[in-house]
C-alpha cells in the first residue's frame, strides 16, 4: 500500500462498510488564507469565550503537514449520530446520548487503518483531539459546506455528524473537490432557519458567539449561569440542538452505529429523577460518556436551573 498511490475507492468503500456515512480526500496543504483570516478575526473579537485552547497552535491549524511530517493526504470522515425516529433523552443533546464519540470514532478509524495496512508513522488519527480545522477539511474533501450555524452541512442529511480526519503520508490516486468554491453558507441560499431558531441570539451572519451559545454555557462555562437562560434549559440542559434541528437538510435517517444510542436507564430519566441525581447515579449513567466533560457539579448546576432548586437534604 505504501509503495504506490492510495486507492481512494477502496478506502471509501471500507469506511462506508465500517459505519462511516461519508468519506472524502484532499491533498495535505495549507488552509485557505481567507478561512484563516475569518477564524483569526473571530478570535480577536473574543467570541470563543473561555475556550482558550482554540487560541493555541495556530500554525498547526493552518497546515496539517505540521501535524504529521511528510503528510500528503487528508481524509475527512463523517459518522452519523442522528437518532432518526429512535427514542432519545430530551435533557441531552443528540451527540451525548450514547458512548463518548472520541472513543467510538477512534475505534472505527483504527479498524479502517488496520484494514488498509497503514502502519505508524505513516498516519495520524484526529478525533477532535488535534488542532485541525475539521469543518474546513470536510468542505475541502467534498462532504458539504459550513452552514450559518458554523457546522458542516451534508446535502439532504444535515449536521448530525461527528467529523474526524486521517492524515496519511501517501498520495491518493484521485482527490475530491469541494461542492462549492466558497466554504461558507454556499448551499444555504437565503435560508436563516438556524439563526431564527437560536433562543439566545448566539448566531448571526457573522457566525457564532460562544458566550451566548447554550451548548457553550452548559458544557464549557464553569461559572454560574444567568437565570435568564433557565427557560431554555427545560428543553435541553446539556448542549443544544436547536440550530441543527432547524436546518431543512436534516434527514430522518438514523445512525447505523449502535454505540450512539441511549441506554434504557438514560431514557428512563425524568425531570424529577434528574433533579435528585446523586454522584453514584451520575457515574453509572455517564460511564464512557461525553457528558463527563461538564462534571457532576456542572450538570447539577444546569439541572437546578432547568427544573428548580434542590431542597435542603436532597442528594448533592
Amino acid at each position: 500500500m505504501n509503495s504506490g498511490l492510495l486507492n481512494s475507492d477502496q478506502l471509501k468503500a471500507e469506511a462506508l462498510r465500517l459505519g462511516f456515512s461519508h468519506c472524502g480526500l484532499a491533498p495535505a496543504e495549507p488552509v485557505d488564507e481567507v478561512v484563516v483570516a475569518h477564524r483569526d478575526e473571530w478570535l480577536r473579537e473574543g467570541r470563543q469565550g473561555e475556550m482558550h485552547y482554540l487560541e493555541r497552535y495556530s500554525d498547526l491549524r493552518r497546515d496539517p503537514r505540521l501535524l504529521l511530517p511528510g503528510a500528503k493526504t487528508v481524509v475527512s470522515l463523517a459518522m452519523s449520530y442522528n437518532p432518526g425516529a429512535n427514542p432519545t433523552q430530551a435533557g441531552l443533546a443528540w451527540y451525548a446520548q450514547g458512548r463518548d464519540y472520541h472513543d467510538v470514532v477512534r475505534e472505527y478509524l483504527q479498524h479502517l487503518v488496520s484494514h488498509l495496512s497503514l502502519l505508524a508513522p505513516d498516519y495520524r488519527i484526529c478525533v477532535d483531539s488535534a488542532p485541525i480545522m475539521e469543518s474546513y477539511w470536510a468542505w475541502r474533501c467534498g462532504l458539504g459546506w459550513i452552514g450559518r450555524h458554523t457546522q458542516l452541512v451534508v446535502p439532504h442529511e444535515g449536521s448530525a455528524f461527528f467529523l474526524s480526519e486521517l492524515l496519511l503520508t501517501v498520495e491518493a490516486d484521485k482527490y475530491d473537490r469541494p461542492l462549492y468554491d466558497n466554504p461558507f453558507h454556499s448551499g444555504c441560499g437565503s435560508c436563516h432557519r438556524c439563526i431564527d431558531a437560536c433562543p439566545t441570539g448566539a448566531l448571526s451572519e457573522g457566525g457564532i458567539d460562544a458566550r451566548r451559545c447554550l451548548s457553550y454555557l452548559t458544557i464549557e462555562h464553569r461559572g454560574e449561569l444567568s437565570e435568564s437562560v433557565a427557560p431554555y434549559l427545560r428543553e435541553c440542559f446539556y448542549g443544544c440542538d436547536r440550530c441543527m434541528r432547524a436546518c431543512p437538510h436534516l434527514s430522518s435517517k438514523a445512525t447505523p452505529v449502535p454505540e450512539f444510542r441511549p441506554s434504557s436507564s438514560l431514557l428512563a430519566m425524568s425531570p424529577s429523577s434528574w433533579n435528585a441525581l446523586s454522584p453514584e447515579e451520575y457515574q453509572s449513567l455517564f460511564r464512557g460518556s461525553a457528558v463527563k466533560r461538564a462534571k457532576y457539579e456542572g450538570l447539577c448546576r444546569n439541572i437546578s436551573l432547568a427544573y428548580g432548586k434542590r431542597e435542603e437534604g436532597d442528594s448533592a
